[in-house]
């Protein structure tokens, strides 16, 4: 099993970090890869360049060998669209192999805006990572057939399911670091200090 989570990663951080480990414990994935966009399609461009972006992934990732990072988008004209992401991947592990995409509840709500987002399922599973206290009761009929009520079933099929997954939730937000990081404020204890340390080599978000 193979888990996939794209963004920005502008930058990346502990929240991100923390979700990813907890999916990839909790479905026994062999890897997670952290999949950054090139050219997001849904919100503005990135602050800094691509290449930084995938060095303080590379540096945050570093010691820990079932988080990798997938630089595929990266190397695509165009769009980062998800469904030549999954495509990509999918033509490489085979058609046995389980995927999964793991999205945040927001970008769930906004799913339907994606490119053709009802292929997503012909690739992989979608897993959203909830929040306590949030509720998709109303979601569940648009989805009907395709939610799972257990672990078990998106490990022992390839994709096509829709699993919602809690994890522990750092509220942390990229935009905020880039925020503190202007006003000229010390964002320590977000995101690692091997990510901190090329921010500051690089006055990143000045």
């Amino acid at each position: 099993m193979i888990g996939i989570y794209g963004g920005t990663f502008d930058p990346v951080h502990f929240g991100h970090l923390r979700t990813a480990l907890e999916i990839r414990e909790i479905f026994a994935a062999t890897e997670m890869r952290l999949v950054p966009s090139a050219r997001p399609p849904h919100r503005e461009q990135p602050a800094v360049s691509v290449a930084m972006r995938v060095e303080m992934l590379h540096a945050a990732l570093d010691g820990h060998p079932g988080l990798v990072v997938d630089t595929r988008e990266l190397d695509r004209a165009g769009p980062s669209y998800m469904i030549d992401t999954l495509a990509s991947i999918r033509s490489e592990v085979g058609a046995e192999e389980p995927l999964l995409l793991c999205i945040g509840c927001d970008a769930f709500l906004q799913l339907q805006s994606w490119h053709r987002w009802r292929q997503l399922f012909d690739h992989a599973h979608i897993v959203v990572i909830t929040r306590p206290g949030w509720r998709h009761e109303a979601l569940v009929p648009f989805y009907q057939g395709r939610l799972a009520d257990a672990v078990e079933t998106l490990q022992t099929t390839a994709c096509g399911r829709l699993l919602f997954q809690q994890v522990t939730r750092l509220e942390i937000s990229a935009t905020r670091i880039r925020e503190i990081i202007a006003e000229g404020k010390d964002p320590g204890f977000l995101l690692p200090d091997a990510v901190l340390a090329i921010i500051a080599e690089h006055r990143l978000y000045r």
